[in-house]
């Protein structure tokens, strides 16, 4: 059997996956094509692929008022036990839920998406609440107390990953906020875009143990588990 052949019974074989999807999307050859996390997000938030659904929030059901509810209760409740005065919000979306959010401390809104920056900068932004241009994986991340990061590192690779923790390490900020699935027993990498769920305390991330945990409200099956922790970025090697 030919090698065209091989690859394309198995392609049949593949479930729908979002990355499935995406690969489809695009038409390039090997020598002009460029697999960016910018290409991926942009293309999510236009809705060319389609992979996260244009429900209530443009960031996809898991930003909506309903699964956020446990966060807007202990969100508060975090910023004034751990004394937070400043925080960045990495990847903010579309501000969704957020917004309605009391937060007694300056503001950071980073986004991939200029266009979604624009437009949260010019229906929200004040001298406290800023919304900035920012990949987590190369953008300087401004020193804060805390970095709040959900539902953003069980869509990277392991490479991307690693880039980003050393980019929020690098900053000088205090703490990590960060989505994490306890009952994974096995993480596994993909490419930027697609989705897995993952375990924090396993490899290759090794986390301590986090400082405390916020269990979400799920909204699949999939993600029955999602938490996010808290940890001291410099506790993380």
């Amino acid at each position: 059997m030919k090698k065209s052949a091989i690859i394309s019974a198995l392609w049949k074989l593949l479930p729908e996956s979002s990355i499935k999807r995406l690969i489809r999307s695009y038409k390039y050859d090997k020598n002009s094509f460029q697999y960016t996390s910018a290409n991926v997000f942009q293309d999510i938030y236009e809705g060319k692929t389609n992979l996260w659904g244009q429900e209530e929030s443009k960031s996809g059901g898991g930003s909506s008022m309903n699964a956020t509810i446990a966060l807007r209760e202990q969100l508060p409740l975090i910023i004034e036990k751990f004394a937070i005065t400043s925080m960045l919000d990495a990847p903010c979306g579309d501000y969704n839920w957020m917004k309605t959010v009391e937060k007694n401390c300056s503001y950071i809104g980073g986004d991939i998406i200029p266009e979604m920056i624009e437009n949260n900068q010019k229906l929200f932004g004040s001298e406290k609440f800023q919304f900035k241009v920012i990949d987590i994986t190369k953008t300087p991340i401004p020193k804060v107390d805390l970095i709040f990061c959900r539902d953003c590192l069980q869509h990277l690779s392991y490479n991307s990953i690693k880039k980003a923790i050393e980019n929020f390490k690098n900053s000088g900020s205090k703490y990590l906020l960060t989505s994490s699935y306890p009952k994974t027993w096995r993480n596994w990498d993909i490419l930027d875009g697609d989705f897995r769920c993952i375990n924090l305390s396993k490899k290759p991330f090794c986390f301590p143990k986090p400082l405390l945990v916020i269990k979400e409200k799920h909204t699949s099956k999939l993600g029955f588990d999602k938490s996010m922790n808290l940890y001291v970025l410099d506790s993380i090697v």
